[in-house]
């Protein structure tokens, strides 16, 4: 299957195939699944921003809004209020490139101006096509996600294939190039325990899309049943999902757990793409 060309992400290039990047999470929320949720505390966040940054983050991706099951959606205006301090502390701190994960255009539009250079959408534009045109207005790419909550089960593949082609065919009619999209395949988005498993067992599968692919597994309550964890206890199964994307093709993994989890891709990026040892000076 073809390697997608290379992606310019705020600046910076992204040769897809070469190695594993890893995106780092942001969540300003009081209510992450995750347990990292920073609420109102954008200090914390700039500070965690740093931190990922220093520990192998090649994005940051920051969202205001949990999308846990059962999440109740906050007003445009608190989203706003969260993320924009956080995107522009980390602007002036950083020189990573900066990920928005919002589906609400004005969330979108303010931090795209904060400086923000990708957009990271849970409905891949079926939630409102306007993401799309505001990728193409801030000339940035996006990822567009398959979001199974709320629509009948076929078969895991088919169906995220079937999605990313309406994500695909909504951004065409925006006037977004299929060449500036990255899907994803919303692990835990809709799915049974035993539906995520075998989206990862069939990963490879995923890349007949010829498009990069990022997956988020960080902690999820997939993990957390597998292994009968609690969310802090999930390290482990996190990383065992990490590698096991890789080797099938993931081109981003995002995760909150920066640090390890950079290692993790080093290592599969070692077996999987090859490695050179580095000569002494």
């Amino acid at each position: 299957m073809k390697t997608p060309a290379p992606l310019s992400i705020g600046g910076r290039e992204f040769r897809w195939g070469e190695r594993t990047y890893v995106m780092g999470v942001i969540n300003v929320t009081p209510d992450s699944f995750s347990g990292d949720g920073l609420g109102d505390d954008a200090e914390a966040a700039i500070a965690q921003g740093v931190r990922m940054a220093e520990d192998g983050a090649d994005l940051i991706d920051v969202g205001g809004e949990s999308t846990r099951p059962g999440f109740e959606s906050v007003s445009v205006e608190e989203e706003i209020r969260r993320v924009v301090p956080v995107i522009e502390g980390l602007r002036r701190r950083i020189d990573i490139p900066l990920s928005i994960d919002t589906y609400k255009p004005a969330v979108a539009r303010a931090a795209l101006e904060a400086g923000a250079s990708l957009l990271n959408d849970i409905h891949g534009f079926r939630a409102d096509p306007a993401m799309a045109r505001l990728a193409v207005e801030f000339a940035v790419p996006a990822i567009a996600m398959y979001n199974q909550r709320d629509r009948p089960f076929h078969d895991v593949i088919g169906n995220i294939m079937g999605g990313w082609q309406e994500s695909l065919a909504i951004a065409r009619e925006q006037g977004l190039p299929e060449e500036r999209i990255i899907l994803d395949p919303g692990f835990n988005f809709g799915w049974t325990p035993e539906q995520a498993l075998e989206m990862l067992s069939r990963f490879d599968e995923l890349r007949q899309a010829e498009r990069p692919l990022l997956i988020g597994t960080s902690r999820k309550s997939t993990i957390g049943l597998v292994l009968g964890l609690p969310i802090g206890d999930r390290l482990e199964g996190t990383a065992a999902t990490v590698a096991i994307t890789i080797a099938y093709g993931a081109d981003i993994v995002r995760v909150h757990d920066v640090r390890e989890m950079a290692r993790v891709a080093r290592m599969a990026d070692a077996i999987v793409r090859g490695w050179q040892r580095q000569e002494e000076s």
